[in-house]
């Protein structure tokens, strides 16, 4: 199939977003109204559904179905694809993407297929543990409700539950979806596997901003989750320095204090990640911890140098 780079740049268009109007179209392609309408028209000779409204608040959308065209690539893109399935794996969407990846591979041309695997060869990963694999549908369902604005519904923890969605964010493994929630007039995290049956409500909602960067939000979420064991230590040592030494330093965990001081705020469900995280620290602190915390910890040093008492009379018996 030989198609323009115009009809292919218009494919890409269409596929971003749910509606784009003729003049919208003409402007991000450079053309007038009627080369959009003529290339619109081969689009469809080609087997694309491309839908169309008449009047001043017309458009055009590409529209879903099974009966959908190949998707077309650019080398560049489908190097990019490649890639960005490549670095999926070892993720929480792992198995969807060594099967896309495959089939990828299958139908690349041997100069794109070498490209990608010379840059599969270069690059290294630190793997990461834990994480509960997420179901792609899901995440496509969500994905495409918060391009379009369109509430869902779901069940959480046997609830129902109606929300706007905004965006979605990936953390350590875990995948997040941030979302306005009209019920309680606020900001809402949810995690994605533990949302149940989401389905779209079809109502679409007003654009809103939260109130700081969408990752950052999350972060503050679960920096400040109800832990069971939470610390906070006062460090000598700059704040940049201190971050980079933890491997989870989500935005707001580490706060500068002085130019040579930061707060570094602890919290897990179990006392060893915050005695690994006071050990990858590195340098001296003041603890500010409940004196059962100081016990805990201080049981996990004992391990830790196997200086365990000895029950009584292990010693010196006969």
């Amino acid at each position: 199939m030989n198609m323009p780079a115009r009809m292919l740049r218009m494919l890409s268009l269409l596929q971003g977003r749910r509606e784009w109007t003729g003049a919208e179209l003409a402007e991000r392609l450079g053309v007038t109204d009627r080369t959009v309408r003529r290339d619109v028209e081969r689009l469809r000779e080609l087997g694309y559904p491309v839908s169309g409204t008449t009047g001043s608040a017309g458009g055009y959308r590409l529209a879903s179905g099974r009966d959908l065209p190949p998707l077309l690539l650019s080398d560049d893109e489908a190097v990019a694809v490649a890639v960005a399935l490549g670095t999926a794996i070892g993720s929480a969407v792992e198995e969807s993407a060594v099967r896309a990846l495959a089939k990828l591979e299958q139908v690349l041309p041997d100069r794109l297929r070498r490209r990608v695997r010379a840059v599969g060869s270069a690059v290294a990963r630190v793997p990461l543990g834990g994480g509960t694999p997420a179901d792609p549908a899901v995440l496509g369902m969500l994905a495409a409700a918060c391009r379009d604005r369109e509430a869902v519904r779901f069940t959480l923890r046997g609830t129902s539950r109606k929300v706007e969605p905004h965006k979605l964010v990936t953390v350590y493994r875990h995948w997040y979806l941030l979302a306005w929630d009209p019920s309680r007039a606020d900001w809402r995290t949810f995690r994605v596997d533990r949302i149940g049956s989401p389905t779209p409500t079809g109502h679409r909602f007003p654009h809103r901003v939260p109130p700081v960067d969408p990752v950052a939000f999350v972060a503050r979420s679960l920096t400040s989750a109800p832990y069971r064991w939470t610390a906070t230590a006062l460090v000598d040592a700059p704040a940049d320095v201190v971050a980079a030494r933890l491997p989870s330093a989500l935005p707001g965990k580490v706060e500068p204090v002085t130019a040579r001081t930061c707060r570094v705020h602890l919290g897990a469900h179990t006392v060893e990640p915050i005695a690994a995280e006071l050990l990858l620290i590195a340098a001296d602190h003041t603890l500010e911890a409940s004196a059962e915390l100081r016990a805990a910890l201080a049981e996990v040093a004992t391990r830790l140098t196997g200086t365990r008492p000895a029950p009584r009379g292990a010693r010196g018996s006969r």
